[in-house]
């Protein structure tokens, strides 16, 4: 939809009409003062025929003082065919249950792989940062629009040995996200575990989410079957445990949608469409330039009339 970045300037318009009738009222004021001269009517003969420049000089004025006034406002207008930069933060779970081998080479790298799938979606004026999670949150990547050098970043994530912070890392990926201002914000958060770690619990991250504007894509991450990543210090066999349930509120709660992969080909699949199932608004292009182009023309025709050819014209 059109809009305006300065719609203020837009009241210097009241102004137009109210001078266009203070000009009215003098014109009639003038005639009226002029009324006790011709009251012969050889001197009514003589009087010159009204001319319509004085009105036509004015209202150009006007024209242009509404046409700069306008400019001022910042008018923009959308795009066709270009799309708003997005800003995508991958948050992507590093813990010690995504060692675990059901996904060829192990779930880690099969959720790096996706991840690279998904950058290779986005378009050209999207930016993109890596935040990794595990008994804390840190960023792996900073917000870019260089997807390549991200994507470098990605590839080079290693496995950790610790709980799952999913809190810390939504409220970090949200944070990185909304870094760049008038932009569409989004998370896509990928866990295989329960929240067992951090200082933030995963729905006050997504109230944190809501509260920026942020939309948090989830991924559930595991097969059918328990996975086991490794034993314990007392010999015991640890299995992931997805927490399907807080994924999905996450999700809800802050418009976007929750996905579940079940081996790679499902979770690649998800990560190649998620650049689709982002909503992009088209790009707002500023127009501004128009109306103060508009109004040197219109300058330009008022000294035309007053100084060039158009003297001679009634």
């Amino acid at each position: 939809m059109p809009g305006f970045n300065h719609p203020l300037w837009l009241l210097g318009l009241i102004g137009l009409p109210i001078l266009y009738i203070l000009y009215l009222r003098a014109q009639k004021r003038r005639k009226t003062e002029a009324l006790p001269f011709s009251r012969v009517v050889l001197v009514k003969a003589a009087l010159p025929r009204p001319s319509r420049r004085p009105l036509t000089l004015f209202l150009l004025t006007l024209l242009a003082i509404g046409l700069i006034v306008t400019g001022l406002a910042g008018p923009h207008v959308p795009f066709a065919g270009v799309h708003e930069g997005v800003s995508v933060v991958l948050a992507i779970d590093t813990s010690g249950s995504m060692a675990a081998a059901d996904y060829p080479p192990n779930r880690l790298e099969a959720a790096k792989t996706a991840g690279g799938t998904l950058l290779a979606g986005l378009e050209d004026n999207d930016y993109a940062g890596v935040v990794t999670f595990e008994a804390g949150a840190m960023s792996a990547a900073y917000l870019s629009p260089d997807l390549a050098r991200v994507e470098g970043k990605l590839a080079a994530v290693r496995q950790k040995d610790g709980p799952t912070a999913l809190g810390d890392g939504l409220a970090l990926a949200v944070d990185m996200a909304d870094a760049m201002p008038n932009r569409k914000k989004v998370v896509v958060l990928l866990s295989d575990g329960v929240n067992n770690a951090g200082i933030i619990t995963p729905l006050a991250a997504a109230a944190f989410a809501q509260e920026r504007n942020v939309q948090v894509f989830t991924v559930g991450l595991g097969s059918a079957a328990p996975a086991a990543f490794g034993p314990t210090e007392d010999g015991t066999m640890q299995y992931a445990d997805l927490d399907e349930e807080t994924l999905r509120r996450i999700a809800e709660a802050t418009g976007g949608i929750y996905y579940r992969s079940v081996d790679g080909g499902t979770l690649q699949e998800i990560y190649a469409s998620l650049p689709g199932a982002i909503a992009r608004e088209p790009e707002e292009t500023d127009i501004a330039a128009l109306f103060f182009a508009a109004a040197a023309l219109v300058l330009l025709a008022e000294c035309w009339l007053r100084y060039g050819w158009g003297r001679i014209l009634p």
